[in-house]
């Protein structure tokens, strides 16, 4: 045998085992959440860190926050997380602990530079990712939500043909450009078998702070329009606040913390919807 075919085998050996660690890591996990988008700037990640914080103050068991995006992670520090993964002798990866029942990984969290780019091309992305399930000690979790980088590149390709009963959340805005991107992501779940759980219109209107009229900044209602045009169920709206924008510079959580908003209200239906609908899957 070659040098070059001992090392194909010796992938291979790794691949096989890695893929049963990887099953056995994902069989603690009741509930796998993709939160994705079909382009930048919809607040997605904000979308999930709410989502995860609510989840882990309305779920009953513990929840897990994955952030996938290596090249602009953004989970850390929309949750004023400074502390690093603790990696043990036999590298083993224990997530950031946020809160009691809410647990964090990004790549932030394992590097060293926060600073530094990320400059990896399709195979490594889908190591890492691989190894963010295989490598780290998620434990028992009724629901890991995963933030996903905008689009429908290596890094959902590699979650959907990784973690086979994962549900997506599609996040975009009311303005038509943002929903031709939608388009894409319901085609992509679709090819890839990727169940579609709800879409969530995000920044859908304004309340005026001094005549508490509306003002619809990038229109209103397209999210579900869309959602009813092509069968997938429209969760809910959430509005544009600048508070949520303010609060994820300073690393608070604000629409989840100050329930008793307008948006604060919006991402409790939210969760609750989606604690319903997921018992039905």
């Amino acid at each position: 045998m070659s040098a070059e075919q001992e090392t194909k085998k010796n992938k291979r050996a790794f691949r096989q085992i890695q893929d049963m660690v990887i099953q056995g890591s994902l069989n603690r996990i009741k509930y796998k959440l993709l939160v994705m988008s079909g382009k930048g700037g919809v607040g997605k990640s904000t979308v999930a860190v709410n989502l995860a914080v609510m989840l882990s103050r309305k779920a009953a068991g513990r929840i897990g926050l994955m952030d996938i995006d290596l090249h602009g992670p953004s989970v850390p520090r929309m949750l004023g997380m400074v502390s690093q993964a603790h990696v043990d002798a036999s590298r083993n990866i224990y997530p950031v602990q946020f809160s009691p029942k809410l647990e964090v990984l990004s790549i932030e969290s394992i590097v060293k530079d926060k600073e530094a780019a990320v400059v990896w091309r399709g195979p490594l992305k889908l190591n890492m990712i691989r190894q963010f399930i295989s490598d780290v000690e998620w434990g028992d979790l009724d629901y890991l939500v995963i933030d996903s980088p905008p689009g429908t590149g290596d890094e959902p390709l590699t979650v959907a043909q990784t973690i086979t009963d994962a549900l997506a959340i599609i996040v975009t805005t009311p303005q038509e450009i943002s929903l031709a991107d939608v388009r894409k992501s319901i085609h992509f779940c679709q090819q890839v078998n990727l169940k579609i759980v709800g879409m969530v219109e995000n920044m859908s209107s304004f309340s005026c702070p001094h005549c508490g009229g509306r003002i619809d900044l990038f229109k209103s209602g397209g999210a579900e329009r869309m959602a009813e045009s092509t069968g997938v169920p429209f969760i809910g709206r959430i509005p544009f606040d600048p508070e949520v924008v303010a609060s994820g510079d300073e690393g608070r959580p604000y629409p989840a913390t100050d329930r008793d908003t307008e948006v604060g209200r919006a991402y409790e239906n939210l969760v609750e919807w989606l604690l319903r609908r997921v018992d039905q899957k």
